[in-house]
């Protein structure tokens, strides 16, 4: 998978931005602030149509663009793949500013979304998956140090890049949950029926199971890999265990084994029922896929208690690593990986194994703000491009011999 040319207006601190992309390793070059995060937050949003970063879509668009009767930003992608080539377009669109205010607050102005794929209008969901992007970044620590919510983020943008019914499942299941814990509260607070809840309990299942089925095939394929990844990165024989883990009334590790389809619709009507007083109790939905979790332990000892940042780092890593190598299994094709700024968070052997994960064929951004951490084998075989203040070039002096541009 290759990305050939990317188009950015009015994006972040882009005001204008047309790049051809070569094959193979790209390590952009800058000072912080210059704008390297902002062009691989651009190429995750291009891919799953959410930013890593930003909590509303409005942050996205370049603050000058707001003092404009129509304030918008543009992003286009062109993208060669194994199924054939694929033009993305997104376009986000503000109303213009009546009174002063702040990106960051909640009462910002909306904004529209619209996405075509090869000229054709299409919803977010159906955008999902059909390019593919691995992101590592420093706050992905929090994977393994983090609250269960950032462990169950993580699992649905992996999924939903692979499966469209797993995005749609998860959308439905989101709305359930919200009408689900609705009615909920009503029958504490103002006596309602409670035989209302067997409609939503059944959407619930419906919904859930796929959801709860497909998170733990993901785990169990992926688990064994990041194993893998994690003993080259440490440098011996750690065994990282990965471990999902189920709110079917209380959290409980569902292995291959147990993820039938039937089975798991048996337990969680099965858990529904049992914790029905409790929930009605507490006003909200205490069983389900909003409430799973994963686990990581190396060599039986639990990483998010008691791992060092050094070694939750390292596990994050791994995962990631796992997770590309997973995509291309999958679909037949190598993800597109954005790591920013992951080398200065690593010693020079882990920077090593990192580095050498990344063939000439794989294209990959790596963000840095200087080349003395970076292996002159890797640097023989990148192309590095110089940020500057929302302008990217390519660094005519370090170049690679051979490698084409499209």
């Amino acid at each position: 998978m290759h990305i050939y040319h990317l188009g950015l207006t009015n994006f972040r601190n882009f005001a204008r931005l047309e790049l051809d992309l070569p094959r193979g390793p790209i390590v952009l070059l800058g000072d912080n602030g210059q704008g390297k995060s902002n062009l691989l937050e651009a190429i995750f949003f291009l891919a799953t149509t959410r930013s890593p970063y930003a909590s509303a879509d409005r942050q996205l668009i370049h603050w000058l663009a707001w003092k404009e009767q129509q304030p918008f930003a543009r992003l286009t992608a062109r993208v060669e793949r194994e199924k054939g080539p694929l033009r993305v377009e997104i376009v986000l669109k503000g109303r213009p500013l009546e009174e002063p205010w702040t990106l960051k607050e909640p009462e910002g102005p909306g904004v529209t979304k619209r996405i075509r794929l090869n000229q054709i209008p299409r919803r977010a969901l159906d955008a999902l998956g059909e390019f593919q992007v691995v992101m590592f970044c420093p706050q992905d620590v929090n994977l393994v140090a983090g609250s269960p919510s950032e462990r169950r983020r993580y699992l649905d943008v992996a999924n939903s890049q692979l499966d469209q019914r797993y995005a749609r499942s998860l959308s439905q299941l989101n709305r359930v949950l919200l009408q689900r814990n609705s009615l909920l509260r009503r029958i504490r607070e103002e006596g309602a029926s409670q035989d209302q809840l067997e409609f939503w309990d059944k959407q619930l299942i419906d919904f859930g199971t796929y959801v709860i089925q497909q998170r733990g095939r993901f785990v169990a394929e992926v688990g064994p890999l990041a194993n893998q990844e994690h003993q080259r990165l440490a440098g011996g024989p750690k065994n990282l265990k990965v471990t999902y883990l189920s709110a079917l009334g209380q959290k409980e590790p569902l292995g291959p084994e147990d993820l039938e389809f039937q089975s798991l619709t048996g337990r969680l009507s099965a858990a529904l029922k049992r914790e029905r007083a409790r929930e009605i109790a507490s006003g909200m939905s205490l069983v389900g896929p909003q409430r799973d979790d994963l686990q990581f332990t190396v060599d039986g000892v639990e990483m998010t208690a008691y791992g060092s940042r050094g070694e939750q780092r390292t596990i994050a890593l791994a995962l990631k690593l796992a997770e590309a190598g997973f995509f291309r299994y999958q679909t037949g094709d190598r993800p597109v990986l954005l790591l920013d700024d992951v080398l200065s968070e690593l010693d020079p052997a882990r920077r090593a194994h990192l580095l050498a994960f990344l063939p000439p064929e794989q294209q990959a951004f790596v963000t840095a703000t200087d080349l003395s951490g970076c292996p002159e084998d890797f640097l023989r075989q990148a192309y590095i491009f110089d940020v500057r203040e929302g302008q990217i070039e390519m660094n005519s002096k370090r170049q690679p011999p051979t490698g084409l541009l499209r």
